[in-house]
């Protein structure tokens, strides 16, 4: 009897999108078109969806169509057009979220696999057996419920596949019945139209008994007089802050659902299907996200005994994110599970571009962001485990031979990168472990703001996945946290350095000979040689190799 495997389920934004993700590794992705799915922005066509469920079918992987929105009478008509469109589509699946579109589907087009969405809230083992009784082939649990909640679902409802979110963004209201968007920006976050007004920022005001509203300024001269501070009702004494600066406070904003450290237990019940949120996600996003998940599951399968999740953390750590939290997983939200201090997503590398064709003797890339001199090309295979590394000092445009010091990624720049720049490697390999659709990532220069909002992420969690109430170190973070905004410098820096002996790649060029000749470097390039092309020396490394001068 073969293994049950659990699959892993990867979002599709676009055409594009859906290819890398299965080339990187999903079982199968879920995708939408603009008028019936929870993604008004989706960028699919009907050409584009018959095109990506058929690459999906010709890789042995698995395409499912979205019908999640709550449906008003405005769309109702529409259903049979749309009905008849999935049958010409052919879908593995089709995810419902409003009961009268369920059973209207189930009754017109019964050969269809249904999948009940998210958006159905379901957080017990009585509704996944109602959904179910309903003729549904796969249940989407909420977000809300708990892993000792998912082990009893699992238990009591064997005959059902259950799919359940591993990783991706979260909105306030986890499940999405959120009616924010509604209110502040008539957007309909159930109609797929979400303006995520959870993490605009807000600012305090104070009402006086005149009926005048002044903005609360707090500054240098009064700051130390005022603690804001949220006690919810039936939590007493459970204070939550709140920290405001000039761009105002993030008290609705929740970090990123990863999974990651726990995915292990999720493996071991057998949930059938691991979904990753991001629709609206960028490419490197669905290739480095599916590549981490693809090579968790498959060593764990292999040896689950010896699987540790910190082998693929640092990948997910190459993504953006608002930092990365358990949410539900142990049940109870903490105040790690929300970012105040921020909103934006970030992280320290960045995509660089992406393979648009791979010549006889050289990759053609498709530049995503700015290219400088110095800066390290990291290759992220879909087929291999390893990386190649490429420090370059100038870029070769494609369509002309130039050579340029700089290439702007807003140009939609082709640039041409030798195999004969990848000294260190065989070219039957390059060609065969990098191809077309491959992702390139670059490392990204952040603000002391930024890499101390980095820090304060790891260390919150950390103290989640180990259950940690010591909060000494999570406040020494948070504190290095606020004294940087307030410092508010631009000056942005590399974790590695572009040129020097400190970030050599032993080409001996761009200044660093004396590093390559200097008998005090002599260990330092013993070690550099034993290492990949365009591998630098840390920081600290480079001052515990060099010899006394």
């Amino acid at each position: 009897m073969s293994q049950h495997r659990s699959e892993l389920l990867m979002p599709a934004g676009n055409l594009r999108k859906l290819k890398i993700a299965i080339l990187y590794g999903a079982d199968a992705v879920y995708l939408g078109t603009p008028d019936m799915s929870l993604r008004t922005k989706s960028e699919f066509s009907l050409e584009d969806v018959i095109e990506g469920v058929n690459f999906c079918h010709q890789h042995g992987r698995r395409a499912y169509l979205t019908l999640n929105l709550y449906s008003h009478n405005k769309d109702i008509p529409k259903l049979d057009e749309y009905i008849d469109t999935v049958r010409q589509v052919k879908p593995d699946g089709l995810i419902i979220a409003d009961p009268g579109v369920f059973q209207y589907v189930r009754e017109r087009a019964p050969e269809i696999p249904l999948h009940v969405s998210t958006q159905a809230n379901i957080c017990s083992w009585l509704s996944v057996q109602f959904w179910e009784n309903q003729g549904a082939d796969l249940a989407v649990l909420a977000r809300e419920v708990s892993f000792p909640e998912l082990e009893e679902i699992r238990e009591k409802c064997p005959d059902i596949k259950l799919e359940a979110f591993v990783h991706g963004a979260m909105c306030m209201t986890y499940s999405g019945r959120c009616l924010l968007s509604n209110f502040m920006a008539e957007r309909g976050a159930n109609q797929g139209n979400c303006a995520n007004s959870c993490r605009w920022n807000y600012k305090f005001h104070m009402r006086l008994k005149d009926g005048t509203v002044q903005e609360l300024i707090v500054d240098d001269s009064n700051h130390d007089m005022f603690e804001f501070l949220l006690e919810e009702g039936v939590r007493p004494g459970e204070f939550l802050p709140i920290q405001e600066d000039e761009r105002g406070s993030y008290i609705l904003n929740s970090k990123d659902l990863c999974l990651m450290p726990k995915l292990d237990d999720y493996l071991r019940i057998g949930v059938d299907s691991l979904k990753v949120e991001g629709r609206g996600k960028s490419e490197y996003y669905a290739a480095v996200v599916a590549r981490a998940y693809r090579m968790a599951i498959d060593d764990y399968y292999a040896d689950p005994e010896n699987w540790d999740a910190s082998d693929y953390m640092g990948e997910l750590e190459t993504v953006g994110n608002r930092g990365y939290t358990l949410a539900f997983h142990k049940g109870r939200l903490t105040n790690l599970s929300h970012g105040y201090e921020h909103t934006a997503a970030i992280a320290t590398w960045e995509y660089a571009g992406v393979v648009s064709e791979v010549t006889e003797d050289a990759f053609l890339v498709e530049v995503k962001n700015k290219l400088e001199p110095g800066d390290v090309l990291e290759m992220v295979s879909p087929i291999a485990r390893n990386t190649i590394l490429l420090r370059a000092y100038d870029y070769e445009i494609a369509a002309s031979g130039q050579r340029k010091d700089v290439v702007h990624g807003s140009t939609k720049s082709v640039i041409r990168l030798p195999f004969s720049l990848f000294e260190q490697e065989d070219q039957s390999d390059l060609r065969s472990n990098f191809p077309a659709f491959t992702v390139i990532r670059k490392e990204r220069a952040l603000s002391d703001e930024q890499w101390k909002r980095l820090q304060l992420d790891k260390t919150a969690q950390a103290m989640e996945v180990r259950d940690s109430t010591g909060e000494t170190a999570y406040k020494r973070r948070r504190n290095a946290l606020v004294e940087a905004i307030e410092a508010d410098t631009n000056e942005k820096r590399f974790k590695t350095n572009r040129v020097g002996a400190q970030g050599c790649c032993g080409k001996g060029c761009n200044g660093c000979l004396i590093f390559w000749q200097g008998d005090e470097y002599a260990v330092a390039r013993d070690v550099l040689r034993q290492r990949k092309q365009g591998e630098q020396l840390s920081r600290a490394e480079a001052n515990e190799f060099k010899l006394p001068g």
